[in-house]
């Protein structure tokens, strides 16, 4: 018996159709959410990716596009860059030093905000680190009380500890943040480099390429640094432009040469700096300048140097060594123009630069000596010796670059600024006791450093020092400096900045 099919009720076709809209239209709108949501979620990779990007753009500043290499990055010509005459807050390292504390000096007297790192180290005598900071507190106080409308708080901030501290690098920049930095803290000292180089690669390049990345990291404006004659060394005098007058081998030395047969470790490691100072220049667009120093003298001089040297034994009756015959001729620059040209620099950012820093004047090693008996009005008691192996006849720096880039002028003679040195060293060593006029001028002796994380911290020793061509990297070394007899006061353009 066949069974007819019972047919659907409209009602019944109504509800079979309701649930097929009703399912294709669940399909449809999961379709449309799922799509939604993937592309939101597409959107949102999109723009963590963009941000992370422009964060890492920020942090590495825009890379350079150009294909300059950091050998010839140094000496390509370029127009003059008008100076920036808005207010700074300058981050100075070494700022206790001679030539730290000049610098800053002259900051504070024109208006800006000073940030000082120093560690104080014992190369020569602390005390007279701690006296150039009085000078400094009492300017900014000064400055203070002049300009009492002044909008600025700071001033004068002084940090005591080694750049190459990261803690407090981290913290110096977070609570300062310097619009500029002005790098003349070193490791200072060309022989003493020889006995121990570790703690010059330590100090000059880990310390100066820490110091570049919180550059780059804060956006610091214009990063400018000491460099030293002493890279010249022993490049190639072809290199280097002549003067033969009077038939002598007159080298002057220029920012083009090539530069690649450094004579000591100090040398290298300033040479170094250049070299990072382009690098992160290429990479992260910082603008940094260079200044290469040629024997710099003045009142508050470091006391190892030879135009304090002379000046001090000189006027206490010592014997000044002379090498050779006294026709040796150097460039010696007065500490006022060295300020000059710095603040000359800081305040025109060129993207990267090295200049001279010099008088420009060769000055003859007998003259020199006439010139300190004279203004101290003392006969000088002349030990005559070889002449030291490796010295040049006559060096001289090559200014005119910095003469048409920076407006670098010096004022100050070779006369008048003996005479000042002289009047400054009368005012302020003479009447007080030997044995106090000989420690400042006899450098800490016999230390041990031991590289160790500790920022170079000093501690006793406690075994002889090691030859340096038996030294281990890891080895823990002494330095050891000559005593006030034994030291050497050679007039070569190699002597360091800061």
């Amino acid at each position: 018996m066949m069974m007819t099919p019972l047919s659907p009720t409209s009602s019944q076709v109504r509800s079979y159709k309701m649930a097929c809209l009703c399912f294709v239209a669940s399909a449809l709108f999961l379709t449309f959410l799922s799509q939604r949501s993937l592309g939101r979620f597409q959107d949102f990779l999109l723009d963590e990716s963009q941000n992370q990007e422009h964060q890492m753009m920020r942090h590495r500043r825009a890379i350079a596009t150009d294909s300059t290499s950091a050998d010839d990055i140094n000496t390509q010509t370029t127009t003059p860059v008008p100076p920036d005459t808005s207010h700074k807050t300058v981050l100075v390292t070494g700022g206790a030093g001679f030539i730290g504390s000049h610098v800053a000096q002259a900051l504070l007297q024109r208006g800006d905000d000073v940030v000082i790192i120093d560690n104080m180290n014992d190369y020569y005598p602390v005390h007279i680190k701690e006296n150039n900071l009085h000078i400094l507190k009492t300017t900014s106080a000064a400055q203070q009380r002049q300009n009492a409308t002044t909008t600025s708080s700071r001033r004068l901030t002084i940090y005591r500890g080694d750049i190459c501290n990261q803690t407090l690098l981290d913290q110096i920049f977070r609570e300062t943040r310097p619009s500029h930095i002005c790098h003349l803290a070193a490791r200072a000292g060309v022989r003493p480099s020889v006995e121990d180089p570790f703690l010059y690669v330590q100090t000059n390049i880990m310390g100066t390429t820490r110091l570049l990345e919180m550059a780059v990291q804060y956006n610091v404006s214009n990063f400018v640094y000491a460099s030293s004659s002493s890279v010249y060394g022993g490049s190639s005098s072809s290199s280097s432009s002549r003067n033969n007058n009077n038939n002598n081998n007159r080298t002057t030395f220029s920012e083009t040469q090539q530069l690649d047969r450094p004579w000591s470790p100090y040398a290298a490691t300033k040479k170094s700096t250049e070299l990072m100072a382009a690098t992160y220049h290429h990479l992260y667009n910082l603008h940094s300048t260079g200044l290469r120093f040629f024997t710099v003298y003045g009142p508050r001089g470091r006391p190892d140097m030879a135009p304090y040297k002379f000046v001090d034994r000189v006027s206490r009756g010592l014997p000044i060594p002379q090498y050779g015959d006294g026709t040796a001729v150097r460039d010696f620059t007065y500490i006022d123009d060295i300020v000059q040209g710095i603040l000359q620099s800081l305040d025109r950012a060129y993207p990267c630069q090295v200049f001279n820093l010099g008088r420009g004047e060769g000055i003859v090693l007998k003259d020199f000596i006439q010139l300190v008996e004279r203004f101290t009005n003392k006969q000088a008691t002349i030990q005559v010796l070889p002449t030291q192996t490796g010295d040049v006849p006559y060096t001289m720096a090559d200014t005119s670059k910095a003469r048409a880039l920076l407006g670098y002028l010096p004022k100050v003679s070779f006369d008048e600024g003996i005479r000042r040195t002289v009047e400054w060293y009368n005012r302020t060593h003479l009447g007080r006791p030997k044995q106090q006029q000989l420690q400042d001028t006899l450098p800490k002796t016999s230390r041990r450093r031991q590289l160790d994380g500790t920022n170079g911290q000093d501690t006793e020793p406690k075994q002889k020092s090691v030859k340096p061509a038996l030294r281990k990297p890891d080895a823990v070394v002494r330095l050891q400096r000559p005593s006030l007899e034994d030291y050497q006061y050679t007039l070569s353009g190699d002597d360091p900045p800061p």
